[in-house]
C-alpha cells in the first residue's frame, strides 16, 4: 500500500507486517525527532490544556546524543522563577553536578509564580492541571533529549517541595525518587496518596522555618490550606515503602560552626531496597542547606551551612532507577 506524501509502503508477510520507509522520509523523520541541542541554558514552551508552559533545560557541555543520561526536574518554590532554582546556592549547585556526572537538568515554570500542590494556591484556584504538564513535559524531554526515562528524579522547594510531594503520589510512577525541601504535603494529598508503589523520598526541614512550620500549619503565605508535619509526611512514605519503621540515625558533623546542626534517619526498606531519609536542621530555616541567604535572616530563618544539599540530593538519587 502507498499512501500518496507519506512513502509509506505496507507489506504483507504472513500475520506480520512490516513497514519500508524510504530512505529520504526516514532521514527527515530522524532529523525532526533529534533538533540540535545546544549547551547551557535553553528555553521551552509547551501547550497543556489550552495553557502555554514554559520552562529552561540546563544541557552541560559533556551532553552526548548517543549517551542517554538522567534527569532532574527542579521546581522553584512560590513567588518564584525556573533561574531561581537554577540559582539556589552561590557554589557546588546543580549546575556543577550536571557537568560533572552528565546530567540534563529542567526547571518548568509555574502559573504566576505559583504550584498547584493542592492547597489552595494561585495555581489551584485556577484549576491549573500542575500534573498534566509535568507528564507532558517529561514526554517532551525523553524525545528531544537523550534522556534516560528510567532516571527522571525530581526535587523543589516551598511551594515546589509540596508540588514534588503531590508528583510522587499522582504521577504514575514516572520518578525514580524525589526530594523536598522546607515543606511536607497538604492534608488532601496526604489523605489521597496512594501510589501503589515504592518511591524513594529524602525531605529536608529546618525546626526554626518560620514560612512552612516543620510541626506543619494552617495555611502558608500564598496557599490557605492545611499541611502536614515533617514527620507525619515521614511515617506516610515509609508505611508506603514497607520501610523498617526504625531508622538508622546520624548526627551530621558540625562543621560550619553557624548556629545549626543536623540529624539524619535513615529508614530501610524491607522488602524493595526503597529508603526513605530524614534531615532535620536544628535550627535552621526556610532554606536550601548550602545555599543562598536569599532573604534576611528574620524573614526565613538561618541557612545551614553543614550540607550541600544539592550533592547530598545527587548522591540519593544516583542511587535508584526506575
Amino acid at each position: 500500500m502507498f499512501r500518496e506524501g507519506k512513502f509509506i509502503h505496507l507489506y504483507p508477510m504472513g500475520k506480520k507486517l512490516i513497514f519500508c520507509i524510504s530512505g529520504l522520509w526516514l532521514a527527515t523523520l530522524i532529523l525532526a525527532a533529534q533538533p540540535e541541542v545546544r549547551t547551557g541554558i535553553s528555553e521551552g514552551e509547551l501547550t497543556v490544556g489550552n495553557m502555554q508552559r514554559s520552562f529552561l533545560v540546563y544541557v552541560p557541555q559533556s551532553y552526548n546524543a548517543s549517551v542517554k543520561c538522567p534527569v532532574i526536574f527542579l521546581f522553584h518554590g512560590g513567588g518564584g522563577m525556573p533561574r531561581s532554582i537554577l540559582n539556589i546556592s552561590y557554589r557546588g549547585d546543580f549546575r556543577d553536578i550536571s557537568e560533572r556526572e552528565n546530567i540534563l537538568l529542567v526547571a518548568p515554570e509555574g502559573y504566576e509564580k505559583s504550584w498547584n500542590d493542592g492547597r489552595g494556591t494561585k495555581a489551584d484556584l485556577a484549576n491549573v492541571d500542575d500534573v498534566a504538564f509535568v507528564r507532558e513535559l517529561l514526554g517532551y524531554i525523553s524525545t528531544h533529549y537523550a534522556a534516560d526515562p528510567s532516571r527522571f528524579y525530581a526535587a523543589g522547594i516551598s511551594n515546589g517541595g509540596f508540588m514534588v510531594s503531590r508528583l510522587g503520589c499522582e504521577a504514575r510512577n514516572q520518578f525514580a525518587a524525589i526530594a523536598v525541601v522546607a515543606a511536607t504535603m497538604g492534608t488532601g494529598t496526604f489523605s489521597d496518596c496512594k501510589p501503589g508503589f515504592a518511591l524513594p523520598v529524602m525531605y529536608i526541614h529546618g525546626t526554626d522555618d518560620p514560612l512552612v512550620p516543620i510541626d506543619g500549619g494552617d495555611k502558608t503565605i500564598g496557599a490557605d490550606g492545611p499541611f502536614v508535619s515533617h514527620r507525619q509526611v515521614i511515617g506516610k512514605w515509609v508505611a508506603i515503602d514497607g520501610c523498617n519503621p526504625r531508622p538508622v540515625v546520624t548526627e551530621m558533623p558540625n562543621t560550619a560552626y553557624d548556629g545549626t546542626t543536623i540529624t539524619r534517619e535513615v529508614f530501610k526498606g524491607v522488602r524493595n531496597g526503597s529508603e526513605v531519609v530524614s534531615y532535620v536542621i536544628q535550627n535552621g530555616g526556610h532554606t536550601w542547606p548550602g545555599g543562598k541567604q536569599y532573604l534576611p535572616r528574620a524573614i526565613i530563618g538561618r541557612v545551614s551551612r553543614d550540607m550541600n544539599g544539592c550533592e547530598v540530593m545527587w548522591e540519593f538519587f544516583r542511587r535508584y532507577k526506575r
